[in-house]
């Protein structure tokens, strides 16, 4: 993935509340473009290979969220958790883990992941095609910086994470803003 080049364009299926629904899942299905999630917007995207995992659930996530507050002072709009689950999958991990301002995007078809070039087979573990573990900076549909995880590969005995955490991405804002 090269710096400057734009996410890839695909439709989201996400799920989204409406009491109109009724019943004990008040949810209906809502398409979202790359367009309508990105555009304008200075984005965090951090993806991992799944929700209720382990490192996924201790770290990744939990960090993100603590230091929303720091990353919208720093001029960040939205920071974004995306996964190869779907949106029932991804609603019950974010209900669970008590995520409430990062906003947990299902990619349950792998379709952005795979055009981003990070789809891996993690079979070894029984999951499946998953997300390879990367965090980017995104502005305004642009990919401003990427940070992928060492050992990129399918089968990977290991579940490196190095770079794509909250505590990079923040250095790295930090030392932009000093930079200018």
């Amino acid at each position: 993935m090269i710096a400057t080049q734009k996410v890839p364009n695909v439709v989201f299926k996400t799920r989204v509340r409406d009491e109109s629904v009724g019943g004990d899942n008040p949810f209906r299905w809502q398409d979202r473009t790359s367009q309508e999630i990105f555009d304008g917007k200075r984005t965090i995207v951090f993806s991992l290979p799944g929700a209720f995992t382990p490192t996924c659930s201790t770290s990744h996530l939990p960090r993100y969220e603590e230091l929303y507050d720091e990353f919208a002072a720093l001029g960040i709009d939205q920071i974004i958790c995306l996964s190869v689950n779907d949106a029932f999958v991804m609603y019950q991990w974010g209900k669970n883990m008590g995520a409430s301002r990062v906003m947990l995007l299902p990619d349950g078809n792998g379709e952005f992941t795979r055009k981003m070039g990070m789809l891996v087979d993690k079979s070894n573990l029984g999951f499946g095609m998953r997300s390879w573990r990367y965090s980017m900076l995104v502005n305004d549909g642009a990919i401003e910086k990427i940070f992928v995880e060492p050992e990129y590969g399918d089968n990977c005995p290991t579940d490196p994470f190095e770079v794509s955490d909250a505590d990079t991405m923040m250095a790295y804002l930090k030392e932009s803003a000093s930079a200018k």
